[in-house]
C-alpha cells in the first residue's frame, strides 16, 4: 500500500484558539496596556482526515520513543540470552572477596583496621567468658599484625560435620564458630555472634599463620587469601612450656583488596585497646609498633582496676567535676549492666558511650535509649518531689538533665543483637527496660540519700533550661526584626530602628498640625461640617 502523507496542522492557530478563551480578554482580567487585551483575529481551522485504514499512527514523539527503545534492544542482544547460566553462585570465602565491604565496612583505612578490631574483639572474648587475662598486639615493620592471647587456644580435633579440622573449619567456613548460643556455645557472652569474624580476616589476606597452644602441643598452619597453603603442623611442647595456651594469628592484608596504602595507625588502634582495658578491669592488653628506625619504635601497657569508674575519670581529665562519678553493676534476667556516670560544672554537652558485650555501639542503642529515658524521668519526678522544681510547668527535657553529664553503659547479653557486622548499633529491646528500670531504682535510692548532690545535679539542668528559653526568645526576637527590616512600607513611613524617642515616638503637636491641615483643606471643599463631626 503506497504511504500516507498527513498534513500538518497549523499547529499556531490551533494553540491559539484552544488556549485564548473569552476569559482571557474580560476587562477586569488584564490590564489595558496588556498585549491581550487586543481584538483576536479568528483564523478558521481546517479539518484534517486521516482514512480508517492507517490504525497504527502515532505520535512523532511516540514513535521515537518506540525506535530508540528497539534499537537499544538491538545493541544489548545479551539481554535477550538471560538465563541460569547468568546466575553466578559463590561458595566459600569467595562472597567475602566479591563485597568485602559488606564485612569491614569499606576497603580504605577504616576497613583496614576493622581487620584488627575482628582478631582483638576474639581475644577479648576470651577474657570476658574468664579464660585470659593478657592479650599482646604487634604491628610488625613489614605491615602485618600479630595479635596474642592466653586463652584456651581454637580447638584443633576433627569437626564432625565438615570432617576437617576445626581450626581450619573456623578460617575457611563462613557462619563457623562457638559464639551461637545455647548448650554448645563456647561463651556465655561474646562480641561476635555468627562466626564469619576470622574467616573474612582469612579472605582478605595476602597471608595469614595461625599458631595454637593446646594440650601442650603447638599447632601451625598458613594460608592465603582464605586458602590453606601448608597442612596442620603439630610439634609437641618441651616440659618449661607444657602449660602454655593459647593463639596467635598474624595477618598480611591483601593489597589486591584495599585502595589505600597498607598501614596502621598506631593511635587509632591505641585508641581501640585503650576501651576494651577499660571495660575489662582483670584484661592487660599491650600495643607494640616494630620499625626499622628505633626513634618511632612504640609500646604501651594498658591495666585500668578501677574499670569504668577511671573510663569516666580520664574522660573528665580536663573538666571540673560537680560531683563524683556514680556507679553500679546488677546483673538481671541474663543481662549484666555495668553503668558509671559524672555530671561536670564547666560542661555544657553530654559525653554518652555504649557498649555491648565489649563492642563499642557508635550509633546507640536500646542501651542508650534506655539510659536517657531513666534519667531523665528520674530527675523531674525527684524535682518536683523535693519541690527543687517550684514551677510545676517546668518539664526538664533529655538535653538538659544531660548537659554537661559523662555516662558509660557497658552490657553483656548472651544472644546480642547488633545492627550489621561492623555492629554500629544494638537492637535487643528487653535490654532498655532492664536498663531503664536499674538506673531509675539506683538513681531515686542515692539522691534521696545525698539531697546535696540531687540539688547541685537539678540546679545545673534548670540553668540549662533557662539558657534554652532565653535563647529561644532571642532568636524569636532577632527573626521579628528581620522581617521589619525586610518589609517595604508605602510612602514616606518607615520601621522605628532609632534609640532617639524624638526620631522615633509620636509627636502630639506634628499630629495635630496634620489634622488642622487637613480641616482646611476640607473647608475649601466645603466639607468641613461633615469633617468635624
Amino acid at each position: 500500500m503506497a504511504p500516507i502523507l498527513l498534513t500538518r496542522p497549523p499547529l499556531l492557530r490551533f494553540m491559539a484558539s484552544c488556549f485564548f478563551t473569552v476569559s482571557s480578554f474580560h476587562p477586569h482580567s488584564s490590564s489595558l496596556l496588556s498585549p491581550l487585551s487586543k481584538p483576536r483575529i479568528s483564523f478558521p481551522l481546517r479539518k484534517l482526515w486521516i482514512p480508517r485504514s492507517v490504525h497504527n499512527a502515532v505520535t512523532p514523539r511516540a514513535f521515537m520513543s518506540s525506535a530508540s527503545t528497539a534499537e537499544a534492544f538491538q545493541k544489548n542482544e545479551s539481554s535477550k540470552a538471560y538465563g541460569s547460566d547468568q546466575i553466578q553462585v559463590l561458595e566459600g570465602l569467595d562472597p567475602v572477596r566479591k563485597r568485602p565491604g559488606m564485612h569491614i565496612g569499606s576497603t580504605g583505612p577504616r576497613g583496614l583496621h576493622h581487620l584488627v578490631y575482628e582478631i582483638l574483639d576474639n581475644a577479648v572474648d576470651e577474657a570476658q567468658a574468664g579464660f585470659a587475662s593478657k592479650i599482646d598486639v604487634i604491628l610488625l615493620a613489614d605491615d602485618s599484625v600479630s595479635i596474642t592471647d592466653n586463652g584456651r587456644g581454637i580447638p584443633t580435633d576433627l569437626h564432625p560435620v565438615t570432617n576437617k579440622c576445626a581450626l581450619e573449619t573456623v578460617l575457611t567456613v563462613l557462619h563457623a564458630g562457638g559464639k551461637f548460643g545455647g548448650a554448645n556455645s563456647g561463651y556465655s557472652a561474646s562480641g561476635g555472634l555468627h562466626g564469619v569474624g576470622l574467616s573474612v580476616v582469612n579472605a582478605l589476606s595476602e597471608s595469614l599463620e595461625v599458631t595454637v597452644w593446646r594440650d601442650g602441643m603447638e599447632y601451625m598452619q598458613t594460608y592465603s587469601r582464605g586458602k590453606p597453603v601448608t597442612i596442620l603442623k603439630c610439634l609437641v611442647l618441651p616440659d618449661e612450656k607444657k602449660d602454655l595456651q593459647g593463639t596467635r594469628i598474624r595477618f598480611w592484608p591483601d593489597k589486591e583488596v584495599f585502595t589505600t596504602a597498607i598501614q596502621f595507625d598506631y593511635n587509632t588502634i591505641a585508641g581501640c585497646i585503650r576501651e576494651l582495658a577499660f571495660l575489662n578491669p582483670k584484661l592487660t592488653i599491650t600495643l607494640w609498633k616494630e620499625d626499622n628506625d628505633p626513634e618511632k619504635v612504640e609500646y604501651n601497657e594498658y591495666f585500668y582496676a578501677g574499670g569504668l569508674v577511671e573510663y569516666v575519670k580520664w574522660l573528665n581529665t580536663d573538666k571540673k567535676a560537680l560531683l563524683d562519678v556514680l556507679s553500679f553493676r546488677k546483673e538481671t534476667d541474663g543481662i549484666t549492666i555495668d553503668i558509671a556516670f559524672q555530671w561536670c560544672e564547666d560542661a555544657y554537652s553530654d559525653t554518652v558511650l555504649g557498649y555491648a558485650n565489649s563492642i563499642c555501639t557508635i550509633d546507640g542503642g536500646t542501651h542508650i535509649d534506655g539510659m536517657n529515658a531513666s534519667i531523665t524521668r528520674t530527675l523531674n519526678s525527684l524535682g518536683n518531689k523535693s519541690n527543687v522544681i517550684k514551677d510545676k510547668d517546668i518539664t526538664l527535657s533529655g538535653e538538659h538533665v544531660r548537659e554537661g553529664l559523662t555516662c558509660v553503659v557497658s552490657v553483656k547479653v548472651s544472644n546480642p543483637e547488633f545492627e550489621g557486622q561492623t555492629k554500629l548499633g544494638k537492637g535487643n529491646p528487653e535490654v532498655q527496660k532492664v536498663v531503664d528500670q536499674s538506673i531509675h531504682d539506683y538513681l531515686t535510692e542515692y539522691l534521696e540519700l545525698h539531697p546535696d548532690v540531687l540539688d547541685s545535679v537539678l540546679s545545673k539542668a534548670l540553668n540549662a533550661f533557662k539558657a534554652a528559653l532565653a535563647a529561644k526568645r532571642a532568636t524569636e526576637l532577632v527573626r521579628q526584626k528581620s522581617v521589619l527590616r525586610s518589609s517595604s512600607l508605602p510612602g514616606k513611613l518607615a520601621d522605628c530602628s532609632s534609640t532617639n524617642p524624638e526620631d522615633c515616638g509620636i509627636n502630639k503637636q506634628r499630629i495635630e498640625n496634620g489634622w488642622e491641615a487637613q480641616r482646611k483643606r476640607m473647608e475649601l471643599h466645603g466639607l468641613a461640617r461633615t469633617f468635624q463631626s
